[in-house]
């Protein structure tokens, strides 16, 4: 068994889930960097308005709304990593509808990770400049489609870390800003949500320029899980605890889901970069099961990540 970071914490915690023994329990055998001005014009055009019916229309602002409070998250986090300060300072907006916010961090030190692996801080810097792109693009799309982006909510890296730290069973305390190993399993709890959420909201969508779109999304999104996956999976040959930690953690996703729609990073102790169904598809997520994990609750109430909750139409 491999030891935990916090090496007060030694029972209780679950083995690596190997690939039958997921499958048993299972009962079988963000984005483009900026959208198009091509597709900008086509959502603006009342071709493309007169093609779905009012209430899709609605439908799908509230898909991309839901989509921009997870990539205020993502952005948020990122940018405090690798820049010290929030998407803000890169010029992008946070106003909107619904109640304004801003991200909670630490007070004392620096939220700089201090990466002493080149590689991985380039790693780092692209991913927050995909994600403070698509904070920009899910704005624009909204907007075009004729709705209003919901503003940033309030957003937690602090506490939110700490308690699933606790709930995961590594450790009374997390520091994702701490060092680049801490970081990446913060971006770990973040990448494969992001994944999922965009996956499951593809069939929600009536607009075939936003399905477009989201496809982007989901791609790069999936394109960043595996980064992170792939790099923390490499780390693992100096740090025989990762993959505990790694299971850990994608073990109180499944549970607060309800579904066995998460994996770690082994499987048979073999590498497992790019998690799958059986039938080698990406999982989805439905909204609630979204909620939960972010929320860090099955009663779907707001906590964790966003304190009062998020923005807009929570379909």
């Amino acid at each position: 068994m491999n030891k935990p970071l916090d090496s007060t914490h030694s029972e209780n915690q679950p083995s690596i889930v190997t690939r039958r023994s997921f499958l048993r329990r299972a009962g079988i055998g963000a984005g483009v960097a900026a959208m198009a001005p091509a597709l900008m014009q086509a959502l603006a055009t009342p071709t493309a308005q007169a093609a779905t019916t009012t209430k899709s229309v609605k439908q799908d602002i509230a898909i991309l709304n839901f989509a921009l409070n997870l990539e205020y998250l993502e952005g948020d986090f990122y940018t405090y990593a690798t820049e010290g300060k929030d998407i803000t300072a890169f010029g992008i907006a946070v106003d909107g509808s619904g109640s304004a916010g801003a991200s909670t961090v630490k007070t004392t030190g620096s939220t700089l990770v201090p990466f002493v692996t080149p590689i991985i801080a380039q790693y780092a810097a692209e991913i927050a400049r995909d994600e403070r792109a698509h904070v920009r693009t899910l704005r624009n799309a909204v907007t075009a489609l004729g709705g209003t982006p919901v503003s940033r909510p309030k957003i937690n890296l602090v506490d939110s870390f700490n308690t699933l730290a606790s709930a995961a069973g590594i450790g009374s305390a997390f520091d994702p800003f701490a060092d680049e190993t801490s970081f990446l399993l913060g971006a770990f709890i973040f990448e494969d949500v992001g994944v999922t959420a965009y996956k499951g909201a593809a069939a929600l969508i009536s607009n075939p320029n936003i399905l477009t779109a989201a496809a982007g999304f989901l791609s790069v999104e999936s394109y960043h899980a595996a980064e992170v996956r792939t790099v923390l999976l490499r780390m693992s040959q100096t740090n025989a605890a990762i993959p505990g930690i790694v299971e850990q953690i994608s073990s109180l996703r499944r549970a607060l889901s309800g579904a066995n729609d998460d994996q770690g990073i082994l499987f048979d102790n073999l590498a497992n970069v790019v998690p799958t169904d059986d039938n080698g598809l990406t999982y989805s997520r439905t909204t609630d099961q979204i909620l939960r994990i972010v929320y860090g609750n099955t009663a779907k109430s707001p906590g964790l990540f966003f304190p009062s909750g998020l923005n807009g139409d929570i379909r």
